[in-house]
């Protein structure tokens, strides 16, 4: 190769490294859904369940996959869960943990960066657990939505396994 070719190649690969650096510098902590980690885990079938929250929890700056985590936990509350949401029953929200109003929020569920977290509340009393498993479905919403409905349903219906 020439050496101009040899530049032209450097140049376009530290370019690719730059773009996809600034792609993910808006995760706060992506560790969080980079690498599998053990999940928290609620056991067990409760009595009735009162009320289900589903929280994406988000800093002030967001990766393309945080926000889709978000924005698709949004369509899929919003397409499937109509009902639950005008009763109360069902609450969703994006909760940005950078601002001072939302710090009681974010510590009760022990958020440590982008997350998406389900509560759920019952005779047994508060139970929480961030969901993993959304991140790898990102790309496909038919499945993201399909698997995150099960889920939900599973908490409204106290099934806290």
């Amino acid at each position: 190769m020439k050496m101009t070719e040899i530049n032209r190649l450097h140049l376009l690969i530290s370019a690719g490294v730059v773009i996809l650096l600034l792609a993910v510098a808006g995760c706060t902590d992506i560790s969080s859904h980079s690498i599998p980690t053990a999940q928290p885990s609620v056991s067990g079938t409760s009595g009735t369940v009162e009320k289900v929250e589903v929280y994406h929890f988000h800093g002030n700056q967001q990766c393309t996959s945080c926000i889709a985590v978000g924005d698709l936990a949004e369509k899929t509350v919003n397409a499937s869960f109509k009902n639950e949401l005008a009763s109360g029953r069902l609450v969703f929200a994006h909760v940005n943990y950078d601002l001072p109003e939302n710090a009681a929020l974010a510590a009760k569920y022990n958020v440590t960066g982008s997350s998406l977290w389900i509560g759920i509340y019952d005779a047994n009393g508060f139970h929480k657990q961030q969901n993993l498993d959304v991140w790898s479905l990102t790309g496909n919403q038919e499945a993201y939505q399909t698997y995150l409905s099960a889920v939900i349903v599973k908490r409204l219906n106290g099934d806290l396994s």
